[in-house]
């Protein structure tokens, strides 16, 4: 059975997990908290990024089931913030084109817009798609 609503792919969230160590796939996800707490403690020494190879299909459904598709990709938008974010290209893609510029010109509003944004980047596009 197809979900209509497969906001995340789980092929990105395996290659995110192989630099799991530093929470991307938990991030990518919509974990905020324990992708930063990954980040601090490199998968909770290694032992947490070897489970986690286990519950991507969870955190792939929970995730699915927790954000909206539509017409702003969510894994377009991660791979523009995790390589672009600090030129604001994954604002310009959303349509922020105010933010976008101020990222532009301030490197993601000196890292903290950044870090704002790998917090909230699922919800920005849940709402946004929401909308249209």
């Amino acid at each position: 059975m197809e979900n209509s609503n497969d906001t995340h792919r789980k092929t990105v969230g395996y290659i995110l997990w192989l630099f799991g160590f530093t929470g991307s796939h938990r991030f990518y996800y919509g974990k905020p908290v324990s992708g930063t707490i990954w980040f601090f403690t490199l998968g909770l020494l290694l032992i947490g990024w070897i489970i986690d190879l286990f519950f991507i299909p969870s955190m792939d459904r929970q995730a699915d089931l927790r954000f909206r598709s539509g017409e702003i990709d969510y894994t377009v938008a991660w791979v523009l913030l995790t390589f672009l974010g600090f030129f604001g290209i994954h604002r310009f893609y959303m349509g922020k084109w105010f933010t976008g510029v101020l990222y532009l010109l301030s490197g993601g509003i000196f890292g903290f817009g950044y870090l704002y944004d790998l917090w909230t980047l699922n919800d920005q596009v849940s709402r946004i798609n929401s909308q249209s």
